[in-house]
C-alpha cells in the first residue's frame, strides 16, 4: 500500500518528453561537476555480490536483499543494496592514491521499501568513494566534502534552469551543519523526521551529523550499519523540497570506518560475527585505505531540481494501485 501525496494545484514545469530530456542532462551535468569538484573517475560496478564477501550493505538490519541462485557458480547471489563496502575494497585493488577517488552508477532492489513519494523499489544512485590519509579522518575535511557536493548540484540546477526557465527551483549554496544531538535536544518533543522537517525548512540547506549511535533519548536518529560509516563522522545532506514542503534527502555520506571504529561499532550493534568476512578482516587487519564516501539520488536529485511531486514522474518502478490511481487522477505521469 502506497501514501501518496499530492500537492494542491501541482502541475510538472516539464511536459512528459521535456523531463526525460532534462533527466539526461542532469546526469551528464552532475557527473562533470562532481568528478571535477571532488577529483574522481568512473567506473563500472557490479549489480550482484556474493554475500560470502561481506561486500553487500544490510542498511538498517533488517531489510531482506533480493538474492538468486547462479547454477554455473554453485553461489547464491545477492543484488547490492549500496556499494559501500565495494568501493573501498575497489579502491585497494586499483592502488588509488589519497586524495583520488571513483563514483558509479549504483542500481539496486530494496524489495521492503514502503511506497510514497519518495520512496520507491528501486534505487539509483552515485556512489562515490575517495582515499584520504588518516591525518584527514576529521570533521574540517567531511564538512569541505559535503561543500563540494552542495556546490555540484547547485552548479547543476544553473544549467537546467538555463536550458528550462519554467523551472522554479531554488537551492540555498550555504550549508549549516548540526549533529543529530544538538537537533534532539533543540526539538526534544519531536520525532527524528519530525526534527529534520522543523530544522530544514528553516536553514534550507542542512548536513545533519553523527548518524547510527544512540542518542541521549536511547534512540539513533537513524538507522547505520556498523562496518562502513564511522559514526561520529558522517550525516546526511538534506534540502527543503517546497513542493512537498517537508526535508529531502539527497546523500548519505561520511568518514568510514577505521580498525578502532569499527571493532567499536560492531560490538555496540551486536555483530561480531562479521569479523570473519573478508572484507571485514582486512579492514581490522589495516590493510584496506582510509576512505570518505557515500550515495547521492539520482532521482531524488532529478526529482528535487525539475521540482517533481513523486519519485515515479523520474524513474520507472513499480507502484500499487493506489498510488497509479491517485497519481492518474492528479495528471500525474508515472513513466
Amino acid at each position: 500500500m502506497g501514501k501518496t501525496f499530492i500537492p494542491e494545484s501541482y502541475q510538472s514545469a516539464l511536459t512528459l518528453y521535456e523531463t526525460q530530456n532534462a533527466i539526461g542532462l542532469i546526469h551528464n551535468t552532475f557527473e562533470e561537476n562532481l568528478s571535477q569538484n571532488l577529483n574522481l573517475k568512473r567506473v563500472s560496478a557490479p549489480l550482484f555480490v556474493d554475500p560470502a564477501t561481506g561486500l553487500n550493505d544490510n542498511l538498517n538490519g533488517i531489510e531482506r536483499p533480493v538474492s538468486f541462485e547462479v547454477p554455473a557458480t554453485g553461489v547464491t547471489a545477492e543484488v547490492v543494496h549500496s556499494l559501500a563496502k565495494w568501493k573501498r575494497m575497489a579502491l585497494y585493488r586499483y592502488d588509488f592514491r589519497p586524495g583520488k577517488g571513483i563514483y558509479t552508477n549504483m542500481n539496486a532492489i530494496r524489495r521492503d521499501e514502503v511506497l510514497d513519494n519518495l520512496h520507491s523499489i528501486y534505487v539509483d544512485q552515485w556512489d562515490w568513494e575517495k582515499v584520504i590519509t588518516p591525518e584527514k579522518r576529521n570533521l574540517q575535511e567531511l564538512k569541505y566534502t559535503v561543500q563540494g557536493i552542495v556546490i555540484s548540484i547547485c552548479d547543476t540546477l544553473d544549467v537546467i534552469k538555463k536550458k528550462y526557465p519554467r523551472i522554479a527551483t531554488e537551492i540555498c549554496r550555504e550549508v549549516t551543519f548540526i549533529t543529530s544531538q544538538e537537533l534532539e535536544d533543540k526539538y526534544p518533543d519531536l520525532t527524528a523526521k519530525e526534527r529534520e522537517n522543523a530544522f530544514v525548512k528553516e536553514h534550507k540547506t542542512v548536513f545533519i551529523m553523527q548518524i547510527g549511535d544512540a542518542l541521549k533519548s536511547g534512540k539513533p536518529h537513524d538507522g547505520r550499519a556498523p562496518d562502513y560509516d564511522d559514526w561520529k563522522l558522517n550525516g546526511d545532506i538534506l534540502f527543503y523540497n517546497p513542493v512537498l514542503d517537508c526535508a529531502f534527502e539527497i546523500s548519505s555520506m561520511g568518514i568510514r570506518v577505521d580498525a578502532v571504529a569499527m571493532d567499536q561499532q560492531l560490538r555496540k550493534a551486536g555483530c561480531d560475527d562479521r569479523r570473519t568476512l573478508p572484507f571485514h578482516k582486512m579492514l581490522l587487519e589495516g590493510t584496506l585505505p582510509c576512505t570518505i564516501g557515500g550515495g547521492i539520488g539520482q532521482s531524488r536529485l532529478c526529482m528535487l531540481l525539475l521540482g517533481k511531486a513523486h519519485i515515479g514522474e523520474v524513474q520507472s518502478s513499480i507502484w500499487d494501485q493506489e498510488t497509479i490511481d491517485s497519481c492518474k487522477k492528479a495528471g500525474i505521469p508515472l513513466l
